[in-house]
């Protein structure tokens, strides 16, 4: 638990601190409103004694015309409370959700690989959601319920000083119990988190495929194990509730001993003489009044179990470390630039080799098909240019500058990826190809599709830049999906540019367009080429292919393809043997 705080106290620190000022005049409204729920039961006693007592009815009148207004005020500076938490809640975990989100796209691959987008959901919002309530009231309820007790306690010592004495040992007898029970929930919350994260994962996984499943007749399968999951979940909120009330039993067994005492007390002490019927409910209102702090004190502590775990698991995400660290701030030179592998090695897990001792040196504004079966490492080989990954062994150079020393911006900025998995955003063609930059006119993205031999195309479109797709590209074939991306390519006018398999979903007719758009893109330009089909290669000057991880082949291709003994000679001629049959 002291780990648990300690976790909190810095989170508060990090984003409650710019809110001081509100944190201030939330406090001093809800003392406030503490000191007017203690002047109650003093005007109700009065009222009761007048009663009593036979005074006349003026006086009674105006007592309970000072009951309402106090009443009123109560309830008035209540909601007030309420809005200025609230508004501070969502203030604070607004800005930690940004830091949250910023702070998982700002990590490696190999993070992202080894956790679902589901538990990312429940990271980002399902954990921070259960902090609102932390971040308004948890410091200043538990202040305000302190001051709450100590000022009834003292009114209690001026009543009579025995009663003070009893109700101080009973107070402190039942905070003791509550600080003891309240840890019991901590582990039972955190595995209901954890339950959570893992039925979200699924169902985020199964939904992304769900073509997948129908096709296959994996549909049984799914619903069996979605059952499996919600039930762990429903088994492990029934464990965590069921232990964490245990805090809120022990309160209310205590408030029906204290109650018991309250009234006996105050039946001795009115048989002696020593209070008035208006005293006696005022101790027995004053003792149901320290319910309500001590309940909320309890209910603190008992959503703070609920919280541990989340708050646990966002400071543990806040200080993870990518292991792509950015660079020293080296600039690379102007000019198209040169790509350099030397002796790299990579693998992404311990002894599964992926590449070895790969080395080539690409001249600047050459273009290089980039060959290999499925799994030979070409795709790995544009990860490691992008700085998805960093080499286990060996330097990746950019214009000879080695890009661990880049910044990852610059780098991003000077090298571009198209992949053959294009993603597009439910909105415009032009949210689309601009990707919400409003400082990409539509003059820019119409010139785009003039220079890409695109604007015929585009005249198609029935409502030009407003044509509304679907998320994932729904309302467009594979192939305008690719247009798409090669026109935000060309909009953002990289020195580098890297094609992964960027025509093997098309068809001829398309994949020739598709081609020539990415002739006009890498002219003047350093380029990779990852594709199985030859025909995009029409347009590289060199070829590597990649066998196992390692450089089967590389060099000049007009050389290769005239040379017999050439394995990219061969590739050809099995492919037109292929046409032929």
């Amino acid at each position: 638990m002291q780990t648990v705080l300690s976790e909190y106290k810095e989170l508060t620190k990090r984003y409650l601190r710019p809110q001081l000022t509100k944190i201030l005049i939330l406090l001093m409204i809800v003392l406030i409103g503490s000191g007017l729920q203690l002047l109650v039961p003093q005007i109700v006693r009065y009222f009761i004694d007048l009663a009593t007592s036979g005074i006349f009815q003026d006086s009674l009148l105006t007592t309970a015309i000072l009951f309402i207004a106090v009443a009123v005020a109560s309830q008035m500076v209540n909601i007030l409370a309420n809005y200025i938490a609230q508004n501070l809640a969502w203030s604070a975990t607004n800005e930690l959700r940004s830091d949250i989100a910023a702070h998982c796209l700002n990590m490696d691959m190999t993070f992202h690989n080894s956790r679902t987008p589901g538990e990312m959901i429940e990271r980002v919002d399902g954990d921070v959601s259960v902090l609102a309530n932390f971040f308004s009231q948890f410091y200043v309820q538990i202040l305000n319920n302190l001051v709450f007790i100590v000022g009834v306690l003292v009114i209690l010592y001026f009543e009579n000083w025995s009663v003070g004495i009893l109700f101080t040992f009973f107070i402190t007898a039942t905070l003791f119990v509550v600080n003891k029970v309240r840890n019991i929930g901590v582990p039972f919350w955190g595995e209901s988190r954890q339950a959570s994260a893992n039925l979200y994962g699924f169902i985020e996984e199964r939904l992304g495929g769900i073509e997948d499943v129908k096709s296959s007749g994996a549909t049984s399968f799914v619903m069996k194990r979605f059952y499996e999951l919600l039930r762990v979940k429903l088994l492990r909120d029934r464990k965590a509730y069921t232990v964490g009330v245990s805090v809120w039993a022990s309160t209310v067994g205590f408030f029906t001993i204290g109650t018991a005492l309250a009234l006996g007390v105050g039946a001795y002490f009115y048989q002696k003489g020593q209070m008035t019927i208006g005293s006696v409910y005022l101790l027995y209102s004053y003792v149901q009044m320290l319910r309500m702090p001590i309940e909320q004190i309890s209910r603190q502590f008992q959503d703070f179990q609920k919280a541990s775990a989340s708050i646990k698991r966002t400071v543990e995400l806040l200080r993870t470390k990518s292991l792509i660290q950015d660079g020293k701030g080296i600039s690379f030179p102007e000019g198209p630039l040169s790509i350099e592998f030397n002796n790299v090695h990579y693998s992404y897990k311990d002894g599964e080799k992926v590449l070895e001792d790969i080395s080539f040196h690409l001249e600047p504004g050459k273009v290089m098909g980039l060959l290999g079966r499925s799994g030979s490492g070409k795709t790995t080989i544009m990860r490691l240019l992008y700085r998805f990954y960093d080499p286990s062994a060996g330097s990746v150079k950019i214009g000879n500058t080695d890009i661990r020393d880049v910044r990852l911006k610059e780098l991003r900025n000077v090298v571009g990826l198209v992949t053959q998995d294009v993603q597009l955003f439910k909105g415009t063609i032009r949210d689309n190809v601009a990707i919400f930059d409003s400082q990409i006119t539509d003059e820019v993205i119409i010139q785009a599709f003039k220079e890409l031999e695109l604007e015929s195309w585009f005249r198609q479109l029935p409502d030009g830049l407003d044509t509304k797709i679907g998320p994932g590209g729904e309302g467009l074939s594979a192939g305008e999906s690719q247009l798409l991306a090669l026109t935000r390519m060309f909009i953002r006018n990289p020195k580098i540019l890297i094609f992964d398999e960027v025509s093997s979903r098309l068809d001829p007719v398309t994949e020739k367009l598709v081609t020539k758009v990415c002739e006009k893109l890498l002219k003047g330009r350093t380029g990779i080429i990852i594709s199985h089909r030859l025909a995009i290669l029409e347009i590289v000057e060199n070829i590597l292919i990649l066998e196992n991880g390692e450089i089967l082949e590389f060099g000049d291709k007009e050389d290769l393809q005239g040379d017999p003994n050439s394995t990219f000679y061969k590739l050809i001629a099995t492919e037109r043997e292929g046409v032929l049959q």
